[in-house]
């Protein structure tokens, strides 16, 4: 397993910063909507549908649904944000209620519901991202890695108090605290290399210590998901890895939100003269 999971990213990370980093435009919005439909793939199956001519459809429903909103110009604006932060605060309910709250998502079609706001969002965000220049994009990446890091790290050595033990019985409030020391570090370090003003600086810590804890809640939903499906992991489509989903689940939640900080507490600061 080790040897696979290896060989699966030696070839697998090269490419995903090539397309993240090395596209813009249109070519990055063809490689970004392929990502998300790979999870759009694996997201149907959680939802409960495991037939592959119906997967197909909706995968390209999806896909359609991509390419409407590219010819409109609406790939790179605020309300699909704005549908994921709302869309967010609803999963936050579900995974703390789980499985008492189980009812109300369970059906096929809310499941499926689910994923447009999870999924959709973070495409229009990588968008708004790239849009905006490689240091946000770069930024909001080191950002789950860096809590990710942290949280295993410090879960690893000093978790006690379970999270949310009925969907993920692994992760730890210590471990929490753990990727908000790491991200705050990280913040920092960005403000420093951007030369950020104060305002600009505290604002960008504040924001980064909410988005870390909505990655958290990524992971969290689509733990729950996978328990409710009986499934370990979201597909085997990365050898050794899992699924797409498995790899992109905590960035589903902080590439939209980062995503609509950026668009309506960030950028407002660059135009009234902070200097970001």
């Amino acid at each position: 397993m080790l040897k696979q999971r290896i060989i699966t990213a030696a070839w697998l990370a090269p490419l995903v910063l090539a397309g993240l980093f090395g596209l813009d435009g249109g070519a990055f919005a063809l490689f970004t909507a392929l990502i998300v439909l790979l999870g759009t793939w694996e997201w149907v199956n959680l939802a409960g549908i495991t037939r592959t001519a119906q997967r197909a459809q909706l995968v390209a429903g999806m896909a359609a649904l991509m390419l409407v909103m590219w010819l409109i110009d609406a790939a790179t604006s605020a309300w699909p944000l704005w549908l994921a932060a709302a869309g967010w605060l609803i999963n936050l309910y579900w995974v703390t209620r789980y499985p008492a709250a189980g009812q109300q998502w369970q059906a096929i079609s809310r499941r499926l519901a689910m994923g447009l706001w999870v999924l959709l969002p973070c495409w229009v965000g990588f968008n708004v991202l790239r849009e905006s220049g490689m240091a946000w994009l770069l930024f909001v990446l080191l950002l789950v890695w860096c809590a990710d890091i942290g949280a295993y790290f410090v879960g690893r050595n000093w978790g006690k108090r379970k999270l949310a033990p009925r969907v993920s019985p692994g992760k730890s409030w210590e471990g929490v605290y753990g990727g908000l020391a790491a991200t705050a570090i990280l913040a920092v370090v960005f403000a420093v290399w951007l030369s950020l003003g104060m305002a600009s600086s505290l604002t960008l810590i504040l924001v980064t210590a909410v988005v870390t804890l909505t990655s958290v809640l990524g992971d969290l939903l689509e733990s729950m998901l996978k328990r409710h499906r009986n499934i370990k992991d979201s597909s085997q489509l990365l050898p050794g890895h899992g699924g797409v989903l498995d790899r992109i689940d905590s960035l589903t939640a902080a590439i939209p939100l980062f995503a609509l900080f950026y668009l309506e507490v960030l950028m407002p600061m660059l135009v009234q003269g902070q200097p970001l």
